[in-house]
Formats: C-alpha cells, structure tokens, sequence
C-alpha cells in the first residue's frame, strides 16, 4: 500500500486514512497534495479549500469543463493558495529560455508550436501485477471511484486508470498534452483557444481500453498561431520521443525537461544545447514557498483551468469528430 511505503520514508508513525475527507476534517493541517486520479482532482481541491486548506492538485485540474469554475470560486471565496502540478513552470532552464527567447523578444513572432510526446509507457494497455485478482484488503475500491456508477473489482481499471475515460482526461491528453499546452501558454501569454480538431483512437489491441493510444490534435489560438499534439505508444523509442518546438521568425526553440536548444535564423548549425533534467521538488517547493508568504503560485487556479481546458475541448472534438469552438461559458 502507498500510504505504508510514504510512512516507511519518513521513518515516523502517521496516521494513514483511506478517506481524504478525514484529512479535510482536521484543524491541524494547513495543506494537502491531491496526487488521486483525474476525476475526484476537483472535488477534492474545493473541498480541501472550504476547510480552509492550500492545495498542491496534480494535473489536469479538472476533469470536465465546468469543474475549474468550481476550483477557482472555492480559491477566491476562501483566499486558498493552488498548485497545479506542471511543473515545467518550476524548472530553471524552463525560466532561463523564456526570458532568453521571449521575454527579450529574440524568438520573434511565432505562429506555430508543435508538442510531441510519443512512447510513454504509462499509457499503453498493462497487465496488473499477480495475485491482484481479488481486491486486497484496506482498499476501498468504492471511494475510489467517486461519484462515478460502481463497478466491480477490476485489478486493470485500479492500476491502469489511464486507459479508461471514467477516471482520466483521455489517457495522454490530459496526461502528457497539459504539461506541453501549459508551457505554450506561459510562453505566449496565451489562455482560451479558438478552436479544435482531433484524430485518432484504439489502434493497438483494444482489450478494454476505451481512451485512444494514438492520438492528434491542432488547436488554433488568438494571435494566428496553431499548437499541435501528437502522441502515439506504437514506437516505445525513447530517445527523442518528446518535445516542445515553437517556430518564430527569429529561429526554433526546441525544449523539454532534457533541456533545450535554439537554432537562430539564417544560420545552419543548430547552437549551443543547454542540458538539464527535472526537478518536479522545485514546483512543491515553491508551492510552500507561496503557502507561507501567501503570494500567488507560478501555475494557479486560472492557468491550471485554461491548460486543462485545452485537452478538454481536444477531447471534444475527437469524441464528437467536429471542429470545435470555444464557448464562453468556459471563461473563468
């Protein structure tokens, strides 16, 4: 169980609940990580901020659209400080690049943003561990499930949650797309998207996955730019397998968490690659950096509804196989 191996990490006694609720009760407890599946992400972060607590909620924030108007009245009502868990926002050489290429203008005008991020194996139909056949005792696979209609015990819907729309934003949309949209939208000081359209679905062997395993989007914001996604888990090549690559007058920005590097225009040779690797500890702590000087978050409530957004209409327009405009009533 995950709450004995944190416990064995810390080398004290906790107190270990399998109801979030009994830590949302107790008055001695200033803030609370949300690292559950997509679709209690929102209910438990508004819950967690009408007791009067700071979140740290993983991405996506939401799992449907009207969830983050939820998240950010229960954070303005309750004077609530929220993480959400991109966090490439955290990551030097994230900041290092935006203020190198953007913030001094060197990349110039871009209109086009590609995002890959192929070969994740998190996402591919897996087999559970042996002997998961019967639920082991303590879990409850009824508060696992939420607010959802109950089915029974299934050992590859608990450890492969990923692959079934009922607990996730559509496998590697909401799991891998968010953190890539996210940076876009940092970089760009961009929010809402005018419209979508998107691809794919279950070509690899379906078993009982309903969540695509290849999938495509384009995604067309205001300013004439398009963002594109691709992510597949046919090739389970990891070199080069993902990346952020902004296009602008002033040369290609290529980026992730192995670093980056930029090509400037007009010259042929790529220049000079800055590594680096990640550092997901900085993003919580800089989300209790904030929670003790009550400054806003680097990817709060508002960036982290309009990052979830962008899968979220993705999704639509795949589901629904139309392009799909923006509505207004997903304004926050």
């Amino acid at each position: 169980m995950q709450r004995d191996k944190a416990e064995a990490l810390t080398g004290k006694k906790l107190d270990k609940y399998a109801d979030y609720r009994y830590v949302v009760d107790r008055n001695d407890i200033d803030a609370v990580i949300v690292a559950t599946w997509d679709h209690v992400h929102a209910k438990i972060t508004v819950d967690c901020c009408r007791a009067g607590k700071d979140v740290f909620v993983e991405k996506p924030m939401t799992l449907h659209p009207m969830e983050g108007h939820d998240v950010v009245r229960a954070a303005r009502e309750h004077k609530r400080i929220i993480q959400v868990g991109t966090q490439q926002r955290s990551m030097p050489h994230f900041e290092e690049a935006r203020e190198r290429f953007f913030a001094s203008g060197r990349i110039g005008r871009v209109t086009m943003v590609r995002t890959i991020w192929n070969g994740n194996r998190a996402y591919r139909n897996q087999a559970p561990p042996p002997g998961m056949e019967v639920k082991p005792a303590g879990l409850d696979w009824d508060l696992c499930q939420g607010d959802l209609p109950k089915v029974p015990w299934n050992p590859k819907r608990y450890f492969n949650h990923h692959v079934y729309w009922d607990y996730s934003t559509n496998a590697q949309v909401g799991g891998l797309f968010v953190h890539h949209v996210d940076v876009v939208h940092w970089y760009l000081n961009l929010h809402a998207p005018l419209a979508c359209v998107a691809i794919g679905g279950i070509y690899l062997e379906p078993e009982d996955r309903d969540t695509a395993d290849n999938f495509n989007a384009i995604l067309e914001y205001p300013g004439k730019i398009n963002v594109t996604f691709e992510a597949n888990v046919t090739d389970m090549i990891q070199k080069e397998s993902a990346d952020i690559i902004f296009m602008g007058e002033g040369g290609r920005l290529r980026i992730f968490r192995y670093g980056y590097v930029f090509l400037p225009a007009g010259h042929d040779k790529t220049g000079e690659a800055i590594r680096s690797g990640p550092s997901p500890d900085l993003h919580v702590a800089r989300w209790l950096e904030c929670v003790r000087t009550r400054k806003k978050a680097n990817c709060d409530e508002i960036e982290g509804h309009y990052s979830a957004m962008a899968c979220h209409i993705a999704n639509i327009a795949y589901k629904e196989n139309r392009r799909v405009t923006w509505q207004k009533e997903w304004d926050v």
